[in-house]
């Protein structure tokens, strides 16, 4: 009898552990984003994305296998989107800017330059409208994603080029690489805009196809743009909401809430320490391109004021296009402005009105 007891004993003492056998689960992952480790967005993703949700995963018996692809291995820049909706890969850092076709009210920023200039603040004000206007979620779900949060803000973008800028007559006939929707920015200003990115700046720099390009500090010394447009002008057009993260929702659906809210997490974590890098960047890469010969320069301040006044609204063009199409343009721009307004923000210009 007694043998039988400690037999019973035991046999009960090892249910926990092959329960825990039985309910182990390995989840693979593919993790995107057109950009290559050298960006902050990227690098942040095996630094701090990963662990958190790693660690979130702990005890759960759920395990992840990360496939990480960058640089355009899986992906190209404005690509990630189709990567994601085609189900070729599960999570990525989505660069909003380059998909105002299919996610135009993220963009709303890109469209209302002169705003804020603090990257964190502007991410603060995308990541809650997610939460108080349902069509912003809805525009991820449409194209079969859903949006973790992760949200990246741009830091203030100046303008690079080859030749020193003291006003707006400057640019007369310079051809200027521009981000996505920031084409707009120098309408008005005689300049000719031409749509790129990070990885295209260089050469098209170097070999005379542009002329300069509206960038940000933190990611110019990365991509050495200084050493082909030395002359950096403080035009200082703002922080835009860049991007976030997000996973195919039709994977997601079926994962356990276990990994739903550590993807959450992550990105949660994601965020905040890409904000506290980026704070730290702008100013140590600033002096770093100094020493290596850019001509830092601030536009004038009245300069900034002409220019924002003679812009024609293209805010209000683009909202109104995007409400005949029965999207929420015109509630999305007096949201996101008056949000800027409320976080104490003045912009040079009240694009809504």
């Amino acid at each position: 009898m007694k043998k039988r007891i400690r037999s019973w004993v035991l046999g009960m003492a090892l249910v926990p552990a092959m329960t825990a056998l039985v309910s182990a689960e390995t989840v693979s992952v593919t993790l995107v984003n057109g950009h290559p480790p050298v960006f902050r967005w990227v690098k942040h993703l095996s630094q701090t994305f990963i662990p958190a949700v790693n660690k979130e995963l702990e005890g759960s018996g759920i395990t992840v296998k990360w496939s990480e692809q960058y640089g355009g291995s899986l992906a190209k820049v404005g690509g990630e989107l189709e990567a994601l909706e085609e189900g070729l890969a599960e999570v990525a850092v989505v660069p909003s800017l380059f998909e105002p076709a299919k996610l135009p009210l993220q963009n709303v920023s890109y469209y209302t330059p002169f705003g804020t200039q603090d990257p964190e603040k502007t991410t603060k004000i995308i990541d809650a409208l997610h939460k108080t206007v349902p069509e912003m979620s809805a525009a991820w779900e449409k194209h079969n994603m859903k949006y973790l949060g992760g949200g990246f803000g741009i830091d203030d973008y100046q303008l690079f080029t080859t030749f020193p800028v003291k006003s707006i007559e400057d640019l007369k006939g310079r051809k200027i690489g521009t981000p996505g929707a920031a084409i707009n920015w120098l309408k008005g200003t005689g300049a000719v805009g031409v749509s790129g990115n990070l990885t295209k700046y260089y050469n098209a720099i170097k070999t005379g196809v542009y002329d300069g390009a509206i960038v940000f500090v933190s990611a110019a010394l990365p991509a050495k743009l200084f050493e082909v447009a030395p002359h950096v002008t403080r035009v200082s057009f703002g922080s835009p909401y860049a991007g976030g993260m997000a996973a195919n929702k039709e994977w997601y659906d079926q994962q356990p809430e276990a990994l739903q809210k550590a993807l959450s997490k992550g990105a949660e974590a994601y965020t905040k320490a890409y904000s506290a890098d980026l704070k730290q960047s702008v100013i140590k890469f600033t002096k770093i391109m100094e020493g290596k010969g850019a001509k830092f320069t601030d536009f004038a301040a009245e300069k900034r004021v002409s220019w924002a006044k003679n812009m024609p609204n293209f805010a209000m063009e683009w909202a109104k296009g995007l409400d005949g199409k029965g999207v929420a343009g015109t509630k999305v721009l007096k949201a996101y402005m008056e949000a800027q307004r409320k976080e104490g923000v003045t912009p040079l210009r009240d694009w809504d009105k």
